[in-house]
């Protein structure tokens, strides 16, 4: 049995069920289909500080997303608060037993927003005491956020996505890379890497170096649409 995927797609419940571990997303998911993967961890994909609805809010920034269409929010709006809750309620309602929390990079849109992204994450924990939650990064917030998630995911930690395909980051992105990992192996939590990779040479070396770090790897593709 393999340990973990990232998919974003609909269906595929024979392959998925071959996975310790599965982070879908909840609304291409039936409560039925979700009891049929048995014993799978199943976590629910929560975006913390973007909203991907298409309808206007009062928590929404002017300015989205440029590479997924998301709007920025102010995610100590009061509103946006209780919008992630009730995702996160009704996720783990359905079945899912824990939360991919997604979009913890503030520090490169809205720094000032980092304790309240902090605070949003600290409500989770509050609300759901047993539920597993995974973080994506957010390495700004360390180490507090250590103590307030089961794990995380270094995404793209060695390889990436470009507009020319698929390929290593840079030397120096790489070893910037090593530092975060380093710190993340002081954490008491579950270390995980997801790279993107077309290659077996590629996807060879992404999980050599996912290990050498104390990381669990996973590879897909630009979509997260492998199974």
């Amino acid at each position: 049995m393999r340990d973990i995927v990232f998919y974003y797609g609909a269906g595929e419940l024979d392959k998925l069920a071959g996975y310790r571990c599965a982070v879908l997303q909840p609304q291409f998911y039936s409560r039925a289909e979700l009891a049929e993967l048995g014993d799978v961890r199943l976590l629910a994909y929560l975006s913390v500080t973007e909203d991907v609805s298409p309808d206007p809010a009062p928590w929404q920034r002017p300015e989205r997303n440029p590479d997924w269409g998301g709007a920025f929010v102010d995610v100590s709006h009061p509103g946006w608060i209780a919008h992630v809750l009730g995702e996160a309620r009704a996720a783990l309602s359905a079945g899912f037993e824990g939360l991919f929390l997604d979009c913890l990079n503030v520090e490169f849109t809205y720094p000032e927003d980092l304790p309240h992204t902090l605070a949003l994450i600290g409500a989770l924990r509050a609300e759901f005491p047993s539920a597993y939650l995974l973080a994506n990064r957010g390495f700004a917030l360390l180490p507090e956020l250590g103590g307030l998630v089961d794990g995380v995911l270094f995404e793209s930690f060695s390889a990436r996505w470009t507009d020319e395909g698929y390929a290593l980051w840079p030397e120096d992105t790489l070893e910037v890379h090593a530092a975060y990992a380093e710190r993340l192996l002081h954490l008491d939590v579950d270390l995980y890497a997801l790279d993107y990779a077309d290659s077996p040479a590629l996807e060879s070396f992404a999980r050599r170096r996912a290990e050498q770090f104390g990381m669990v790897s996973s590879i897909s593709d630009k979509a997260l649409s492998r199974v």
